[in-house]
């Protein structure tokens, strides 16, 4: 042992740490991995391995440069929390409009729920405040809260002691902070029965259902008044959210164009939602007994993906591509949800178009559009670190609330979740894409988050056991369970059973409202559903404010 300890601590320091990190993040992953009844801790093994390992180091004597590893735990955050909001950012304010009002008011209840429950302990208890103000910023695994309640008792004279105090109480309740998240989710999972496949089919299912499904109808035309009347005119080329993809006129499959005049015995291939066909055919005729297929004609469709740089942000109107390559675009896929093609429609990075024509003629388009699939798996690294640095300087910006002695910010955190929000629903910045490849984003994802978790363990290794050990350490790690587990459970299980909503998106609401990376990677590893991360994300710049002002509210009335 003690030669291995030698060739150990002979190493370079940066190969120590790198050792050690990737020992803990080896281990903890695999303790995750671990299933009792089909339930393991996933991903927050880590934390656990990162504990122990500092624990040792502390016996063994061995210690590494604070500043770097604060430096490797923030990067890792910042990695992961960029991710998040680059996967979310395109669905993230459909979701707001959808659900934001009520998923907030339950986060801010689930703030309000701890704040009340921190207050009676010190009141009921007779903790000290210090104390109460560290185990609550561990048990909702909030930094930033700590960081502001740290600021606060020395705003208001606190001594050294007492201002040093709030990190033990962090230390004591911060395993439990994460593993309660872990423990509400398991229990609403067991009490409701809840399979989480299921849980993110329905959840794609509703999404896609707040966006009308598109179909396809072929109608004669039928009514003389329409006859002469160019296509545009009569709202046949998707403005009105009805598109003509093809017409059969005598006896030849055709391209139409948006100033094709209608003639006695046109035949239409509309697509659009059904109501609208529908409309649209009560006014053209009649549903044709003509089936409108490419099959055996020399016209055919294809499917072609947008990553040209060049039309990016262009509308299918500047395209023009009926007129200048007889093409038509019938539907165009985006994320998973499919448009009609409005000439008003912009096109973004990834959209799957739906063209149809003569073969030489989508030969053509292609790589007007790009249709590159190689473009689709590489990482633009540009707008990654672009990205980064508009979020920590957003992260750092300083908001001033009358009243409060220090200001508020969104920290490392919340900054970069915001910016790569709004730089994923812009989509791109002249040839600046903000897209990732999903296995790319998954893959960094992880990394930042192993690294964040493998370091705070090592860090508050050390003296864990002791502060449990000796002293208020273990009625501090109680008192922490419950400021942990009152507010989850109660707003968890209200989620459920009063306002219905979606297993995935209580996990996301949960550990949005603890502001948790790690039990959002958790419940993102439930299933492959973006149900957990818009739910954090909605929640979270709104949560991340109030823990911070929870505190300083904490001291202001009970100092």
């Amino acid at each position: 042992m003690t030669l291995l300890l030698d060739l150990f601590n002979g190493l370079p320091d940066i190969a120590r740490l790198m050792l050690v990190l990737s020992a803990i993040a080896a281990a903890g992953l695999a303790f995750g991995q671990i299933k009792v009844k089909g339930v393991g801790l996933g991903i927050g093994g880590v934390l656990f391995a990162g504990l122990a390992a500092g624990h040792i180091a502390k016996q063994v004597g061995v210690d590494f440069d604070h500043h770097v590893l604060h430096f490797l735990r923030e990067f890792g955050l910042i990695l992961f929390v960029y991710t998040i909001g680059i996967q979310v950012g395109p669905g993230f304010f459909a979701a707001l409009r959808r659900s934001g009002l009520t998923l907030n008011l339950l986060a801010a209840a689930l703030v309000l729920l701890g704040v009340l429950t921190a207050a009676a302990i010190h009141l009921i208890a007779d903790v000290p405040l210090p104390a109460v103000l560290g185990v609550f910023s561990g048990a909702v695994t909030n930094t930033p809260s700590l960081g502001a309640a740290q600021q606060i008792l020395q705003e208001v004279g606190a001594s050294e002691a007492d201002i040093s105090t709030p990190s033990l109480g962090y230390a004591v309740a911060y395993p439990f902070g994460i593993l309660g998240i872990l423990i509400t989710m398991g229990l609403v999972r067991f009490v409701f029965r809840i399979d989480p496949v299921a849980e993110a089919e329905a959840f794609e299912k509703k999404r896609k259902a707040e966006v009308e499904n598109l179909e396809t109808l072929d109608v004669a035309v039928r009514n003389p008044a329409v006859v002469g009347t160019a296509l545009k005119d009569i709202h046949l080329f998707g403005d009105l959210g009805v598109m003509a993809s093809r017409m059969l006129r005598e006896g030849r499959l055709q391209v139409p164009h948006p100033d094709t005049t209608i003639q006695p015995g046109d035949v239409f291939h509309l697509v659009g939602p059904r109501t609208k066909l529908e409309k649209m055919k009560a006014y053209l005729g009649q549903e044709s007994d003509v089936t409108l297929t490419t099959k055996g004609t020399d016209m055919r469709w294809d499917r072609l993906v947008v990553t040209n740089e060049h039309v990016l942000g262009k509308t299918i109107a500047q395209l023009n591509l009926a007129d200048t390559h007889r093409v038509v675009v019938s539907r165009v896929n985006r994320a998973g949800v499919e448009l009609v093609p409005n000439p008003a429609l912009h096109l973004q990075f990834g959209d799957i178009v739906t063209a149809i024509g003569r073969p030489a003629d989508l030969q053509k388009v292609a790589p007007l559009l790009g249709n590159s699939q190689k473009r689709l798996q590489q990482v633009e690294f540009i707008p990654v670190f672009i990205g980064i640095l508009l979020g920590v300087i957003l992260g750092s910006i300083p908001l001033y609330v009358p009243g409060m002695p220090a200001p508020l910010k969104l920290g490392l955190a919340g900054g970069p979740l915001v910016a790569a929000i709004v730089l994923a629903r812009i989509g791109h910045i002249g040839p600046l894409v903000w897209f990732m490849p999903p296995a790319a984003n998954l893959a960094l994802r992880e990394i930042g988050i192993v690294m964040f978790l493998a370091v705070v363990g090592f860090l508050s290794g050390g003296r864990f056991l002791e502060t449990l050990v000796h002293g208020d350490g273990l009625a501090w790690m109680g008192y922490g369970v419950l400021v942990t587990l009152v507010p989850l459970l109660i707003v968890g299980f209200y989620a459920r059973v009063v306002k219905k909503l979606n297993y995935l998106t209580i996990c996301g609401l949960l550990s949005g409202s603890m502001t948790d990376p790690p039990a959002l990677a958790f419940a993102n590893a439930m299933s492959p559903s973006e149900a957990p991360a818009l739910a954090y994300a909605t929640v979270y710049p709104l949560v991340m404010c109030l823990r911070i002002l929870s505190p300083q509210l904490l001291v202001l009335f009970l100092w």
